[in-house]
């Protein structure tokens, strides 16, 4: 007899003896009851999260709407800075971060990852007037700015390590390093390639990719929850969800929407 079947057995042996016993906790039972999941996302990362004349719009509520209607439940978004999400997570601020997290090892170890919602292969981002740097090596001896915190930021550290040296200027959020980049005021910027497409794609006279823009390894982007007991079957919905809207077309409609192209995801959590 399995330890599962054991402990089914336990408790009803206790509930025939008229013990009280309480009900295991289940999130997607609890998110159910109330009708209403309690998200976290940073509202300043286009095309995934932004805010147009203060109204949440982008490619994550997009894909999240969808998914909140196949579980059943009302989405309640929440803008939060990213180095606040992680820690409100684990504290149960919220039931999970939907702003777009890079799949690493290391996140795996600690929190559970919904499947990939994009691309998140780290890239780098120029002045359209600086045409002297084309490819990722030239950054070497430059000031390169790039969002605190992240997979991104690890990954050019690791790269600047690699040519010999980068200066890394680090932001709160990719706005705060796109303007300062406008301005004068960096080289370049490292970011996820679907960004800095979208940036490129909606201010082409600011900015420009370098000619071979990618230099990280393929990574993705995913939704991150709890790592317990608890939160398996609120990951199962949303990802049963995801399945379904990417067999229908609707996964495909929405990159289509946002990204101006549509890449294939994987079915499976990536591992590593």
């Amino acid at each position: 007899m399995t330890f599962f079947n054991l402990l089914k057995s336990a408790v009803f042996g206790l509930a025939i003896l008229g013990v009280s016993v309480p009900a295991m906790a289940d999130q997607l039972a609890d998110i159910k009851a109330k009708g209403k999941i309690e998200t976290a996302t940073d509202m300043h990362y286009a095309p995934f999260d932004m805010l147009n004349n203060g109204t949440y719009e982008g490619m994550t509520k997009d894909l999240f709407d969808g998914v909140a209607k196949e579980i059943g439940a009302e989405p309640v978004y929440q803008d939060i800075p990213w180095t606040a999400e992680l820690p409100g997570l684990e504290v149960k601020k919220f039931d999970i971060i939907i702003a777009p997290v890079t799949i690493t090892p290391e996140r795996l170890q600690r929190y559970a990852f919904t499947l990939p919602i994009a691309d998140a292969t780290v890239a780098l981002l120029r002045a359209a007037s600086n045409t002297d740097l084309k490819k990722p090596e030239d950054i070497k001896g430059k000031t390169v700015g790039v969002q605190q915190g992240t997979a991104q930021f690890k990954q050019l550290q690791a790269f600047g390590d690699k040519i010999g040296g980068v200066n890394i200027k680090e932001y709160g959020t990719t706005d705060e390093a796109y303007a300062d980049l406008a301005a004068g005021r960096l080289d370049a910027v490292a970011g996820s390639l679907p960004n800095l497409n979208y940036l490129v794609k909606t201010r082409p006279e600011t900015f420009a990719m370098f000619d071979k823009a990618a230099f990280g390894q393929p990574t993705y982007f995913a939704w991150v929850v709890r790592k317990d007991a608890d939160s398996e079957s609120f990951v199962k919905a949303i990802n049963d969800a995801m399945l379904k809207m990417t067999d229908d077309g609707r996964v495909k409609a929405i990159q289509e929407k946002w990204l101006g192209a549509y890449t294939a995801l994987p079915r499976e959590v990536p591992t590593k």
